[in-house]
């Protein structure tokens, strides 16, 4: 028999699950109407994966603050739903392995050029010849920055800089990276072995999945106040880069599955579903787990900024630019758990915010911005498909007060992966982007069909939804021309 969740219409774009049974608060969902008759439909179908039951799951883990939220590119995960956000009261919350999932600080760097598109057009093909042998894709991928494991741990400390201090970039990159690149609180010694040897060659290495290199170019402004701050204009080519912390993030959740599971038990606290497992904050699990997650974002940032040098390398060689001419306009992830400052009832309190397939969406006004960016916010950057549209957004102050500072990150997927390659064809994808002027290079056909658009939400529409609650605000709209996958 199906569950029953009632949802109230509380705005436009805006839908609250109340508290009922173990519930501590509410859900709160951020969505138009036909992402809510989804949600619906998966709860009568009974569905084993069910985004409502676990927006309802978060909202029972103790210490959570004001309301389990979820955006409109919500879609089942492990234990989170993907597209959720979860706020933790520092001394009575719980650190969640799902919160923050396997990939973890996946997430986009974007670099801004001074060329259009008339000036890459008939060499489309080269640039995706270049950057499909100068980046390094695909499952298993190795680069050649070789490292031990000593090196590692370096690198698990200190982020991007540790790959810039190396060659790969500049310091003027490490300015426009979410916390600088650098995650505080990262202890090497929290990262197991194995997952440290299995990082050994993939820092500068694009992966597999949903990860991706896009160029792309600025089909329309939406924010003219907020693109020229970010140097952004209409005809102007960009590259977008979609990758995480590879194998190392990945042995980092396994293990902490385990670990996890055995300090739930210990404290008592239920599990609904396995990912949930968790600990109290300030429990030594809790902060160990932290220090993981912290380690696992560091590699993040370093393997985005190693392969952005490619990148950037790449485009000298072929269009004659400077280095300083492929600007560095954000890197910011999208599955994280980090403290951060936040007013709820009027109380300005530190919080612990998981972030599962979410950004942060800092608003005007708030010092972690990069300085130039302040006054109105800095960027978020949310992947459409490699045969539609990304965006630009940027975080409001609605968003700060109703949203903990979150936004989207994608388009969200409407089929699983199994599904996607039992229905498309990964070289009659190829063909459909081709006859639509995309230039596609990929290491493997079926990861194509996994990835094809049809697999994804109209990111339009989720767009707009957010755009209608006005808790994200739309600056530009991107248009594919050259996509790599691995």
């Amino acid at each position: 028999m199906a569950e029953a969740f009632k949802l109230e219409q509380v705005a436009s774009s805006e839908w609250l699950l109340p508290r009922q049974g173990e519930m501590r608060v509410p859900g709160r969902i951020f969505a138009d109407a036909t992402t809510i008759d989804q949600l619906r439909a998966d709860v009568g179908q009974e569905k084993e994966w069910n985004a409502l039951r676990q927006l309802r799951d978060v909202a029972c883990l103790p210490g959570i603050v004001s309301a389990a939220l979820a955006l409109p590119d919500i879609h089942p995960g492990y234990g989170f739903p993907i597209g959720g956000v979860g706020a933790f009261d520092l001394e009575e919350g719980v650190a969640v392995v799902g919160g923050v999932g396997f990939d973890i600080n996946c997430g986009v760097r974007l670099l801004a050029t001074p060329l259009d598109r008339e000036a890459i057009e008939k060499d489309l093909p080269a640039l995706a010849d270049g950057l499909y042998e100068s980046v390094p894709a695909g499952l298993g991928s190795e680069g050649k920055l070789r490292l031990s494991v000593s090196e590692i741990d370096e690198l698990l400390v200190q982020g991007a800089r540790y790959v810039v201090e190396r060659g790969y970039g500049t310091e003027e990159d490490l300015e426009r990276i979410e916390e600088g690149g650098t995650i505080q609180g990262a202890d090497p010694r929290t990262v197991s072995k194995l997952a440290k040897q299995r990082q050994f060659g993939q820092v500068g290495t694009l992966g597999s999945g949903n990860h991706y290199l896009e160029v792309q170019v600025v089909d329309k402004v939406l924010d003219s106040e907020a693109a020229p701050v970010y140097g952004l204009s209409e005809g102007q080519v960009v590259v977008s880069i979609h990758t995480g912390s590879r194998a190392l993030g990945h042995q980092i959740g396994q293990d902490y599955l385990k670990t996890m599971e055995g300090a739930s038990r210990r404290y008592a606290i239920p599990v609904r579903e396995r990912e949930l497992v968790c600990a109290p904050i300030r429990s030594p699990e809790g902060k160990a787990y932290l220090s993981a997650v912290a380690c696992g974002s560091n590699c993040a940032f370093a393997n985005r900024q190693a392969v952005a040098h490619l990148v950037r390398g790449t485009l000298v060689r072929l269009f004659g630019l400077r280095p300083e001419d492929v600007r560095t306009v954000y890197d910011i992830g999208h599955n994280n758990a980090k403290v951060e400052r936040h007013t709820v009832d009027g109380e300005t309190r530190d919080l612990l915010v998981h972030r599962k397939g979410s950004t942060r969406a800092f608003g005007p006004g708030r010092e972690e911005s990069p300085e130039p960016y302040r006054a109105v916010g800095h960027p978020t950057l949310v992947g459409g498909t490699m045969g539609t549209v990304s965006y630009v957004l940027r975080g409001t102050s609605l968003g700060m007060e109703r949203a903990f500072a979150s936004g989207i990150h994608g388009a969200g997927r409407a089929l699983s992966r199994k599904k996607a390659a039992d229905k498309f064809w990964g070289e009659e994808v190829r063909k459909d982007l081709a006859e639509r002027g995309i230039v596609l290079r990929a290491h493997s056909l079926r990861g194509v069909a996994e990835e094809a658009p049809g697999a994804y939400k109209d990111v339009e529409r989720v767009v707009q939804a957010v755009a209608d609650a006005g808790i994200n605000r739309p600056v530009a709209r991107l248009r594919p021309l050259a996509v790599v996958k691995g």
